[in-house]
């Protein structure tokens, strides 16, 4: 049966790769899911996890749970400890241990992994470190799948670019492709959201963020470890792997800038940076703080910052000036422009990651697929020229920044040495 499962009927393949030329017009997407699952000879949706890291194990419970007929049969990660363990902790912990049907062939290992797994599967799960992105993303939608990516989608402007094709491609074969970016699905993000651009606040001044926290985890090299092993496993303090924490962490609050701007991009972008607390040879070269000034074409500024600082204070929070008050962001209020608070959201909250999947699948099973590439892929660029900028010390364009020719993937993928990259010095490091 499980076999049966992974390989499926030449009509269910057809139906979950070409969801998008059914129609389902005039029903409901209860109704819809099911009668396009009963059409298609079977309901069962194969999915495959490249990634098994913890944000990686979580998309695949969620999206175990957004419909009873996912199956998981295919899981992939550079090392084999990270598939064992989240393996083990989906089969005792997601509620849904009869439908982790992932065998030992189909668990894969190493930079080629996610071959693998998305030649096994309906739907694939991109968590690995964003380096990787790119190329899954471009494999996946060239193999027929649906995929879910995590934020941000890559590190440079040639990866952005790329997504920025792909994401075409997808849409042109009737292929759902959900981000990361979970906010723009959550109940309260989204009326307040709405709320702006209905003008209930009135015309946009001036935009803050501020994602400042304290420092994340490192892995003690050990002995056994190569270069690139210690650097892919402590992935968050490299560039290359990263983008800094600008593009991993800042992303989810330059994307609400964004969503606030309906998606136009800003014509230039003047940042700084450092790297004061976090010097030691285990925190790789990426900044601990930086903060970045966009400046629109309308003449709207966004100021952000964000620091990853042990012992400061915590601020995590989003604001938007208008002409006739002010948007709290994370509260979900408006404020006119004497404080009083003149609307707020009152509706339900939700868990916005399962969200994330549960309208991806949805989607698939109504034959009207989901695609976030375009916004996932300018979120992302938001970052880059953000860093970009705070790394050179130079303002930089939009249009310089997404013409960039700097690319950094590493020489190769290899299990041996990997030099550093020194850490980048305003005025001193140069804009390719």
């Amino acid at each position: 049966m499980a076999e049966q499962t992974r390989t499926g009927s030449s009509n269910r393949r057809e139906f979950i790769q070409k969801g998008a030329v059914a129609t389902m017009a005039g029903l409901a997407l209860s109704s819809s899911l099911q009668s396009t699952a009963h059409a298609a000879g079977s309901d069962i949706i194969r999915i495959g996890l490249v990634g098994c890291g913890g944000r990686g194990t979580g998309a695949a419970a969620q999206a175990l749970a957004a419909d009873p007929q996912n199956q998981l049969v295919a899981m992939g990660d550079t090392f084999g400890d990270q598939v064992e363990n989240s393996l083990k902790n989906l089969k005792e912990s997601s509620g849904a241990g009869d439908r982790i049907l992932v065998d030992k062939a189909h668990q894969f290992v190493g930079f080629d992994a996610y071959k693998g797994v998305i030649d096994s599967c309906d739907v694939v799960l991109l968590a690995t470190p964003p380096h990787f992105r790119p190329a899954h993303l471009k494999y996946a939608v060239e193999k027929g799948k649906h995929v879910f990516a995590e934020k941000p989608i890559a590190v440079d402007a040639p990866g952005c670019r790329s997504v920025m094709e792909t994401s075409k491609l997808a849409a042109e074969k009737g292929l759902a492709l959900v981000s990361g970016l979970c906010w723009r699905y959550h109940n309260g993000m989204r009326a307040t959201f709405q709320q702006l651009h209905e003008g209930t606040a009135g015309d946009i001044v001036a935009m803050q963020c501020s994602y400042n926290t304290q420092g994340l985890w490192t892995r003690p090299r050990q002995e056994s470890w190569s270069d690139m092993e210690w650097q892919v496993r402590n992935w968050l303090y490299f560039t290359w792997l990263s983008g800094d924490f600008n593009v991993e962490q800042h992303v989810h609050s330059l994307d609400k800038l964004g969503w606030a701007m309906n998606d136009e991009t800003p014509i230039m972008a003047s940042g700084t940076g450092g790297r004061q607390t976090r010097i030691a040879p285990e925190y790789g070269h990426v900044y601990d703080h930086f903060s970045v000034v966009y400046e629109y074409a309308n003449g709207v500024k966004a100021f952000a910052r964000c620091r990853q600082q042990d012992g400061c204070e915590n601020d995590v929070s989003d604001h938007i000036y208008c002409t006739k008050g002010r948007v709290d962001i994370f509260k979900h209020r408006i404020h006119d422009l004497d404080g009083k608070v003149i609307w707020k959201f009152e509706g339900k909250n939700n868990n916005m990651y399962q969200t994330e999947h549960d309208e991806l699948f949805a989607s698939i099973r109504a034959g009207q697929p989901i695609n976030n590439g375009e916004y996932m892929t300018k979120s992302t660029m938001l970052a880059i020229i953000g860093r970009m900028s705070a790394y050179t010390g130079r303002d930089i364009t939009w249009e310089q920044a997404w013409n960039s020719t700097e690319d950094l993937t590493p020489p190769s993928y290899e299990w041996g040495p990997l030099s550093v990259a020194p850490v980048a010095m305003p005025g001193v490091t140069q804009f390719t």
